[in-house]
């Protein structure tokens, strides 16, 4: 499963600590797949995640009350006194932040009827924990538009590709107090990709050609013009190599249109764009799956140049903006 490092505006964890997320959730991930599956053969997954098993669980991670509380003060003390990284406190059981540091807590409404299905239903899971950690911290959190958990292609990338790939989707890049919006950004362990998606109907065909229109045809339906994807490849494109030049950052970026289900005919495509379609995607696609390099340094290098530069939108959770105006409080009414 690749990790998702951002996502539009949202916060992310990961731009806290690039170099310490992407290495600690693939050894979750496998911690967690390898007991589950061990589980399974062994005939054991319903004792495994029963649910006397998984109140006895809750018990343990919710800590009474006043327990909390205390809890709770210890943590934001922590960040008060010493200036810690939140990702040195994340480890502490914050109330608020059960259900994240509760990792896997997998639930099956029903009984797999093979290791496949067992392993569809354990990366479906995942997929939600990743879409937490792409847009919240431990104090901060942002406000998901809910498409993005049906959004297919967001799926696709995520339970597709290596836990060593990295994607960022939809980002949005301040430059020059500009926002601009791109589309996907996937840094693997050996390159960058920019990715432009050209996709409409099954066996749509798309003319290329350097005017600001190319035009899709389909059998069913008449013809219809469609801006030119390249335009945003290139911009997207540029960003990346600006950044990645003014970071020192030494990797080769890959310039995409991407077209999963149809076609697209341009004889006279520029040099450096690679064009993906029916015909030549399949085996781009196996020839990526098939990448078992680990993370690279330069690889998180990238990517903490291009979260550097990412628009980021958040809120404080309740608990801590509660804290805050409290001791505000309390500082104002001093003499």
């Amino acid at each position: 499963m690749a990790q998702l490092i951002k996502m539009q505006d949202y916060i992310s964890r990961y731009e806290q600590d690039i170099y310490r997320y992407p290495t600690q959730f693939a050894r979750l991930k496998k911690q967690q797949w390898d007991r589950l599956k061990a589980a399974y053969n062994a005939g054991d997954l319903d004792q495994l995640y029963s649910e006397h098993t998984e109140s006895e669980t809750q018990v343990k991670l919710d800590p009474p009350q006043e327990d909390s509380k205390r809890l709770f003060k210890k943590v934001k003390d922590i960040f008060r006194r010493t200036g810690k990284q939140e990702s040195e406190a994340e480890e502490l059981p914050v109330p608020n932040q059960i259900e994240d540091t509760n990792v896997f807590s997998l639930r099956f409404p029903f009984r797999p009827a093979s290791l496949d299905e067992l392993k569809q239903n354990f990366l479906n899971q995942l997929l939600r924990f990743q879409m937490k950690w792409g847009s919240s911290t431990l104090r901060e959190k942002s406000f998901v538009d809910q498409s993005f958990f049906l959004d297919e292609r967001l799926r696709f990338f995520l339970q597709r590709f290596p836990d060593t790939f990295l994607v960022l989707y939809k980002p949005i890049f301040l430059l020059k107090n500009a926002p601009v919006e791109v589309e996907v950004i996937l840094l693997t362990p050996v390159d960058a990709w920019c990715i432009t998606f050209l996709e409409a109907e099954e066996d749509a065909a798309f003319i290329g050609s350097s005017e600001r229109f190319w035009v899709r045809r389909h059998h069913k339906h008449p013809d219809k013009k469609v801006l030119n994807p390249l335009l945003g490849a290139n911009r997207m494109t540029n960003i990346v190599s600006q950044l990645f030049e003014l970071y020192g950052v030494n990797m080769p970026i890959k310039k995409v249109i991407l077209s999963r289900n149809g076609y697209v005919d341009y004889p006279e495509a520029p040099y450096d764009i690679t064009i993906l379609d029916k015909r030549t995607f399949p085996e781009w696609f196996e020839r990526m799956r098939a990448i078992s390099s680990p993370l690279k340094a330069q690889q998180l290098k990238g990517a903490q140049a291009l979260l550097e530069y990412c628009q980021t939108t958040s809120s404080l959770r309740p608990e801590w903006e509660a804290e805050y105006n409290q001791t505000d409080g309390n500082q104002h009414a001093a003499p």
